[in-house]
């Protein structure tokens, strides 16, 4: 680990604390400061020529983090760094992946270009919104997997008589493996999207009734549709209703919804900083995940065995 190097931007810099501390070695040196426009000025504060630099910045808005990564990848390619690393926790403007209207950009094909142009050379994430987007790369993609906490999580529990839910479609792949892996039920609710951020739930198809739940997705953002899910799950008979999502974009009015909602208990990951505490709300730290997928990088290591889950 001689040559190894890591740094972090701003909102992920929580995140890359705990991930050194578990790796037993300090984040590298760098300053990040904006001017009086907002304009982002960065520099590393320790020569990094030939070392292999990994940088931690999760991408959600504002657009300054996405920026600061950029920013951090191109000083450090300039600086000779042997390889650069993008460990993207949240992999940001993920949901616009394919154009499904007219003249609309796909953004996650936006960004990927960026990182790549800014001199990234390997790309580490977790949970994408779309699994294809690994194909928006043309440098290795690492994929990580927030259900290698969740599941040991939820297996300990032992929650009778559970089904796993899917709050939407495209979820359904993510439910089906929980659902599995904790032998329990699979419920899938459809619903209908009129704008942007707007939910209409429709239909519960499955067996709730009597019925412990379990909702995963991806990531929560404005939560109306996940709690539109929780609210019509209990009206359906259900026990109790949990949550797991691992990315908390909690935008708006998020965590206020979540907390008036009959929902038991939602857990995430840190991979973006919550905005604030909430008694409804438990952290699962991915720490450990990505340091053993920073390391295993290093050393020029597989990493496949991360994407197996052992409970």
């Amino acid at each position: 680990m001689s040559n190894l190097k890591i740094f972090t931007g701003t909102t992920s810099h929580q995140l890359g604390e705990k991930i050194v501390s578990v790796l037993g070695v300090s984040l590298g040196a760098c300053e990040l400061k904006h001017f009086s426009d907002g304009e982002i000025w960065m520099r590393y504060n320790e020569n990094i020529r030939g070392r292999d630099v990994f940088i931690i910045q999760s991408t959600n808005p504002p657009s300054d983090n996405l920026m600061e990564m950029l920013i951090m990848l191109d000083a450090a390619k300039r600086s000779s760094a042997a390889r650069v690393n993008a460990v993207i926790p949240y992999f940001g403007y993920a949901r616009q992946d394919r154009k499904d209207q007219p003249r609309v950009s796909i953004t996650a094909k936006l960004v990927a270009n960026l990182l790549e142009k800014a001199g990234a050379d390997r790309v580490i994430t977790m949970d994408l919104h779309a699994a294809q987007i690994q194909g928006f790369f043309d440098i290795p993609v690492d994929h990580l997997y927030g259900s290698a906490v969740f599941l040991k999580h939820f297996h300990d529990l032992q929650i009778p008589n559970l089904a796993v839910c899917s709050p939407d479609v495209g979820s359904i792949k993510m439910a089906r493996a929980y659902a599995k892996r904790l032998d329990a039920g699979l419920i899938l609710i459809d619903k209908r999207r009129p704008k942007q951020n707007v939910a209409e739930i429709m239909n519960i198809i499955g067996e709730v009734k009597d019925k412990n739940v379990l909702i995963i997705d991806d990531l929560i953002d404005t939560a109306g549709t996940f709690v539109n899910a929780v609210t019509a799950i209990k009206e359906k008979g259900a026990l109790k209703v949990y949550g797991a999502c691992t990315h908390p974009i909690l935008s708006g009015e998020a965590i206020d919804r979540i907390e008036s909602s009959p929902i038991e208990k939602l857990y995430v990951t840190d991979t973006v900083p919550l905005k604030r505490e909430s008694e409804k709300i438990e952290v699962k730290s991915v720490a450990t995940i990505f340091a053993e997928a920073i390391i295993r990088t290093n050393l020029n290591e597989s990493i496949s065995s991360l994407f197996e889950v052992v409970i």
